[in-house]
């Protein structure tokens, strides 16, 4: 690994912004035209190690910025009966890879004691279930699709199905109008879309 000082680390950063460099009178662009910079840096105010790891990694005050991302479920819910079925897709619109969505689906009913649900489903509570989805780009070509097919305790005359994301990575959303849903599932048989 070659080491580098402190001189050519200020040095390398100008070309960086190589498009305004001809705006800039070329004695402008040495490290000692720099205000503050003596026209010898001192490099013992640096080790390799720490000039090393600010090249590589955000500066100090972007380090801890979320990524951001936009998560959508659209779908739709069916009650007949006891027998609610949701079924829906869950895509991310960017601008970050997300490594995983956690999709809750809570109902307005209790669900019966035992239900069979997918493998990357789990139940929270009498009226939550927690899905999974694996990760997802940010194209918003990649989706995951879910089919839930739950039983209820009784036989409602309707249910209120909420749909939303519970985890997504810590990402920042600025549009959950797409992942956090309210449907109101008569007991006709009917598929009302979300």
């Amino acid at each position: 690994m070659r080491a580098v000082s402190a001189t050519a680390l200020l040095a390398g950063s100008v070309v960086l912004g190589a498009g305004a460099a001809a705006a800039v009178p070329s004695a402008a662009v040495t490290p000692s035209a720099l205000p503050g910079a003596s026209a010898r840096p001192d490099a013992s105010a640096f080790s390799d190690a720490s000039v090393l790891r600010g090249a590589s990694a955000l500066p100090e005050p972007f380090a801890g910025i979320a990524p951001e991302a936009d998560v959508s479920h659209h779908g739709q819910v069916l009650l007949w009966g006891a027998a609610l079925k949701v079924r829906m897709r869950t895509e991310n619109h960017g601008p970050s890879n997300l490594t995983g969505v956690t999709v809750r689906v809570r109902t307005s009913v209790a669900l019966a004691g035992r239900q069979e649900l997918p493998q990357s489903c789990l139940r929270a509570d009498r009226r939550t279930v927690l899905c999974r989805t694996g990760s997802l780009r940010a194209d918003g070509v990649q989706e995951r699709r879910l089919a839930l097919e739950l039983r209820l305790a009784g036989r409602p005359d309707e249910v209120v199905v909420r749909v939303d994301t519970l985890w997504n990575g810590g990402a920042t959303d600025r549009n959950p109008r797409n992942n956090d849903h309210k449907v109101l599932a008569p007991a006709t048989g009917d598929e009302y879309v979300f």
